[in-house]
């Protein structure tokens, strides 16, 4: 759509880096609103360096850009407002950074976990009709009964309670929860993701600072996440593959999926009976076995980390329900984290050297899995490592508080630039709350106990032969590939160097913002000794009597017609300088 985006020189600069956005009016209308929010917030430095001041209005601007508004509030309570006006993409950003303790800091991501999705439902006549698209049929031949007002509503979904007909509960008729996808979600979140995507780029470039919080890599984590959580059928899928893994232990129970009534937009699942962890916590009911219970959660949730490899990446007490006396429900899978066999051998590897009191190892771990920046210090990281496990090793168990732990972890990693998997972080908090809880429920568990015999029997299953063989051969299999390809990549190389086709590409960065600059500072230069030239003239014409002689109009008339033409280009020109944000 020509002509919707304002042609500025910053906005042809952004072009010639290859920063695309897409070039409509609804996306200039959204960055126009982020770039006023996040000044409105005290974030008009940041506005100003990642060229977005254009999109804020002259007044406004002069107030915000500078920052000050806003500023007697944390960084923390600030990026929260911004996330809550912004919306419910921003919403979801803000949660998933407070997931991150390894890329943002624990005081920030203390007010992010605060964030709440909540959202205004969709009409229920609506929500009946995604339903029967999405399973071919009526909403009556499924459902016996279907409660018109939600129980919850979020940005993503909403989730309704109903009854499902016997011939498709598979026995009689049984209450089930049906969560619908919101109605146009998908425009929202792509329109969302581009702009942010964009925005990452900028601040990369632009500002040097922002590039330890890694923005493009948080950005395409976070679109990843919420495509998943969009994904209902990946979710059923996930929850399937869970129940499967922990069918051996029935005091482990998870809401059944029933497929027929489940769509690319509807998720039907078994309500599951219980007492919410909450109430168990602050009640202590009498029927609850705490001890049993706090033994089968840990033992349950570290099989999940260092057997199944699944595991459920928000056990909150809200996401626990209790089966007297000792029986577990996990509900609402939209968090789950993935733990691949060479993750899991690395994660027992650094485990293994934590109890042993070798940080050494552990920092080899860490490079093993790409963690280290290009300005990690080995020695300072390994040096640390050494003083934290000396700091816990010995600690009597009642004053071990894994939630003090994890963040120090994190925030040591933060300050050496390493960057973990995201699998490990999730790792890292279910832990953290699953073993707060456990401790909750039995402050004399010992938690350590419990995880090293499983460490051992792990290691020893890594180390059997068999699986030493099977590695082995895929090692020699992957070696043989390259022995076999490597006389024909040779045979290409060479046969470009004699062709000529060899080429050598140098990338420089920065390079355009420069020129841009240059290519600005001349053009306005240019504007300015035209304006100097009309003022100069049409003082000279003023003076001089005389008239022009075809139309007969006297010289002084032409000389003020040129005063006119130099104050509205001299007027326009002040006005881009101030639009630019460039004025000191």
């Amino acid at each position: 759509m020509p002509g919707v985006f304002p042609r500025t020189g910053n906005w042809l600069m952004l072009q010639a880096v290859n920063l695309r956005l897409p070039r409509t009016v609804r996306s200039i209308d959204r960055v126009r609103q982020i770039a006023q929010v996040l000044s409105r917030h005290g974030f008009g430095h940041v506005v100003a360096r990642l060229r977005l001041a254009q999109y804020v209005p002259l007044p406004r601007r002069w107030q915000e850009i500078g920052g000050s508004e806003g500023e007697t509030e944390s960084l923390g309570r600030r990026l929260a407002r911004v996330c809550e006006e912004l919306g419910p993409t921003f919403v979801k950003l803000g949660q998933m950074l407070s997931t991150r303790p390894d890329v943002v800091p624990a005081d920030i991501v203390a007010e992010l976990v605060k964030l709440q999705d909540r959202v205004p439902p969709f009409d229920a006549a609506e929500a009946r009709r995604i339903v029967a698209a999405n399973i071919g049929a009526p909403i009556e031949e499924a459902f016996a009964s279907f409660e018109e007002q939600p129980m919850a509503s979020g940005s993503i979904a909403q989730v309704h309670r109903a009854m499902l007909v016997p011939a498709v509960a598979d026995g009689p008729v049984r209450p089930v929860v049906v969560k619908i996808k919101r109605p146009g979600i998908e425009n929202v979140v792509q329109l969302d993701m581009a702009i942010l995507r964009w925005i990452a780029q900028l601040a990369e470039r632009l500002v040097p600072e922002l590039a330890l919080y890694r923005p493009t890599a948080v950005v395409e984590e976070f679109e990843r996440t919420v495509l998943r959580e969009m994904d209902f059928i990946n979710e059923a899928a996930t929850m399937q593959r869970f129940a499967e893994a922990m069918s051996d232990e029935p005091a482990f129970r998870t809401p059944r999926v029933y497929w027929e009534a489940t769509g690319p937009s509807v998720l039907t699942l078994e309500m599951l009976e219980g007492i919410s962890a909450r109430v168990v916590l602050a009640e202590r009911p009498p029927e609850i076995d705490r001890q049993a219970l706090a033994t089968r959660l840990a033992e349950g949730f570290l099989r999940q980390y260092l057997e199944i490899g699944l595991f459920h990446a928000d056990p909150h007490p809200g996401n626990l329900l209790i089966i007297p006396p000792a029986g577990v429900g996990l509900i609402d899978f939209g968090l789950t984290g993935q733990i691949d066999d060479r993750m899991l051998d690395q994660l027992v590897v650094a485990l293994v050297a934590a109890f042993s009191h070798e940080p050494g190892v552990i920092v080899e771990v860490l490079a093993d899995l790409n963690c280290l920046g290009d300005a990690t210090d080995r020695h300072q990281l390994q040096r640390e490592l050494g003083e934290l496990i000396e700091k816990y090793y010995g600690l009597p168990l009642h004053r071990f508080d894994m939630q003090t732990l994890f963040y120090e972890i994190t925030g040591l990693l933060r300050r050496n630039a390493v960057s973990l998997p995201r699998e490990f972080v999730l790792l890292g908090k279910s832990l953290v709350a699953i073993s707060g809880i456990c401790l909750q429920l039995y402050p004399d568990l010992d938690l350590v106990s419990i995880v090293r015999p499983r460490l051992r029997r792990l290691t020893a299953r890594r180390l059997e032969p068999g699986r030493l063989m099977r590695s082995a051969t895929i090692t020699g299999w992957h070696l043989l590939n390259i022995l076999k390809s490597a006389p024909g990549q040779m045979r290409d190389v060479f046969r470009r160097m004699a062709t000529g086709q060899w080429q050598v590409q140098i990338r420089h960065q920065n390079i355009d913002d420069l020129a841009h600059e240059i290519d600005r500072a001349s053009n306005r230069l240019s504007f300015s000794v035209i304006i100097g030239a009309l003022v100069i003239g049409s003082s000279w014409i003023i003076t001089n009597p005389g008239q022009l002689p075809l139309l007969g109009l006297p010289l002084s008339a032409v000389g003020m017609l040129g005063f006119v033409i130099a104050g509205f280009m001299g007027l326009w020109l002040v006005v881009a300088i101030l639009r630019s944000g460039k004025l000191s």
